[in-house]
């Protein structure tokens, strides 16, 4: 299907993420099952890390490194491995990855030297502490977006995407709890983070998108199950945003989490802009997956003070979204900027996606009318 620059990576990508989601959902299942919290602990800022996040960070960047060569290869993720090294998690962490990497032929990939010993994944984990930056090649990974949802079984993201020179090339996004049908997100009668706990039986759940830059298309693929064998892209399809302009019709996302946005502020800026539909509260990178499928029209994101979003939060959803047909900039209408290390400075306000200009520029419109009346 791909030709041309980044064909390869491209290919390892989408194969490696697939398998990651793999990973996530026996995890998941586990983690599930069972009260005893040797799947979860806290970080120093009180967030939440799994055996899925380290053990995702270590198969992505081992896999990456045996495929496309480990000279210069650049990973910027969010896992630390010191921190790994003292970890209770360690040793489910190693019994996961090998686990995985026994099933990685299924995916069409290859793997040496496994099982891999504690300070192989260790390695692993730590190979991805690069900063990024304007200059060079960097892939930047987060394990999984959304602990917090993948925790409560809800909707959580495998993201990965690759940047070159500043730019964001690659995106891919995996999504293990979203549907795969779009009519089966219903935004007024089903909120998408409910979703996850329906009847399998329902609806077919688990999907990966991806992009790559300058096409105009995205692509999306159901999940491999434990059945199939993931031998081509020939399950793709393409996905386009929402055609609808009128913000009357259109649905928005936002973040569950109060912690790092500002749910008031959006509400004000939502009722500027003459939107109807109750927001969507969604955890994780599944909100661009949203717009970018024309499940959902808008996403607006407004941190706190002192927040700093970091570029593994949003740069795989980014450019799925802009390939599909959507417009995403800061809330000043300014193209967001990954070129200067792991966070996105200079953003102005808040970041917002859209499925279209229109759309895009009457959300940007109505910012600047609730702005100057607002705390933040």
């Amino acid at each position: 299907m791909w030709e041309g620059e980044f064909s390869k990576e491209l290919d390892v990508a989408v194969r490696v993420v697939h398998l990651a989601c793999h990973l996530c959902q026996k995890v998941q299942k586990t983690l599930l099952s069972t009260t005893n919290g040797e799947q979860v602990n806290s970080k120093d800022d009180d967030s939440l890390v799994t055996v899925a996040d380290y053990s995702v960070q270590a198969v992505v960047s081992w896999i990456l490194s045996e495929s496309l060569g480990s000279q210069n290869l650049s990973i910027v993720a969010e896992e630390d491995a010191q921190v790994l090294s003292t970890s209770d998690l360690l040793q489910a962490v190693v019994e996961t990855v090998n686990e995985c990497f026994l099933e990685a032929p299924r995916f069409g990939l290859e793997v040496s030297d496994i099982p891999l010993s504690p300070n192989k994944v260790i390695e692993a984990v730590g190979r991805c502490n690069s900063s990024g930056g304007l200059e060079g090649r960097h892939w930047v990974l987060d394990p999984v977006d959304g602990t917090l949802g993948f925790v409560r079984g809800n909707q959580y993201a495998v993201a990965l995407a690759l940047i070159e020179e500043g730019r964001v090339v690659l995106g891919v996004l995996g999504c293990p709890n979203y549907p795969v049908k779009k009519g089966l997100v219903n935004h007024h009668h089903q909120q998408m983070s409910e979703m996850s706990s329906a009847s399998p039986d329902v609806w077919e759940k688990g999907c990966v998108m991806y992009a790559k830059r300058d096409t105009g298309k995205a692509w999306m693929q159901p999940l491999v199950d434990g059945k199939l064998k993931l031998d081509s892209f020939e399950s793709a399809i393409l996905i386009r945003v929402s055609s609808i302009e009128d913000p009357a019709l259109a649905t928005s996302c936002e973040p569950v989490e109060k912690a790092n946005t500002s749910h008031s502020f959006t509400e004000g800026v939502a009722h500027s802009a003459g939107l109807r539909t109750k927001p969507l509260r969604v955890y994780s990178m599944v909100k661009y997956a949203a717009i970018a499928r024309g499940d959902a029209e808008i996403y607006m994101r407004f941190a706190r003070a002192g927040y700093k979003e970091k570029i593994w939060d949003h740069a795989a959803g980014v450019l799925i979204v802009q390939e599909a047909g959507g417009v995403v900039t800061d809330a000043g209408g300014r193209p967001l900027d990954f070129s200067r290390g792991i966070y996105l400075e200079g953003i102005d306000r808040g970041i917002i996606a859209c499925s279209g200009a229109v759309l895009h520029e009457k959300i940007i419109s109505a910012v600047d009318a609730s702005w100057e009346c607002s705390l933040l």
